[in-house]
């Protein structure tokens, strides 16, 4: 037979507590999912439209097939030019775009406080679809977690957040970014 306890009785689970900032946090990671999975979709957009510009002359946003380019030396020349437009951006913009994006990303949670610059936000995925669409040796998954991040970021520097909330929004957006 069992016994009931009166509810007033029973011990508190600390643990599992929460309150309203919880849910509201909960669907601010939701809307900042939705923009890095956007961002990344665009990424990979930016990326083809660079591709088929440099490579085919061609004006379009979907990726088209290498497979008929005849070797010239502007195979040895474009990534050349990318690499070069990428150090002007680095130099004058912003040195964080430097990098594969996982490593920043993981010193702006922990040196930055889970704050990312806007620029970094633009930079980022700009020198990465010219690096990636001039041919070079990079992929696409570092940059697209490092936009989906600063999307995160910025999206928590809106609001009065703390540390741990800008932090969670900021790995929302760069998983986001990683899955999509």
């Amino acid at each position: 037979m069992q016994r009931s306890v009166p509810a007033n009785s029973l011990p508190r689970l600390g643990d599992f507590t929460t309150d309203r900032r919880v849910l509201v946090l909960v669907a601010m990671a939701i809307l900042v999912g939705a923009g890095g999975t956007v961002t990344a979709w665009l990424l990979l957009r930016m990326i083809a439209l660079t591709t088929n510009l440099v490579w085919l002359q061609t004006f379009n946003v979907h990726t088209l097939s290498l497979a008929n380019l005849k070797p010239s030396v502007w195979m040895v020349a474009a990534p050349a030019l990318g690499g070069l437009a990428i150090g002007l951006m680095a130099r004058y913009g912003s040195e964080k775009i430097r990098g594969h994006g996982i490593p920043e990303a993981i010193e702006a949670i922990l040196i930055g406080g889970s704050r990312l610059q806007p620029k970094v936000a633009i930079l980022k995925p700009l020198s990465s679809a010219i690096s990636i669409g001039t041919g070079g040796p990079f992929g696409a998954e570092g940059p697209i977690i490092m936009t989906g991040g600063a999307v995160g970021s910025l999206f928590a520097q809106c609001f009065s957040m703390s540390a741990a909330e800008r932090k969670t929004l900021l790995v929302a957006g760069a998983s986001a970014g990683m899955t999509a």
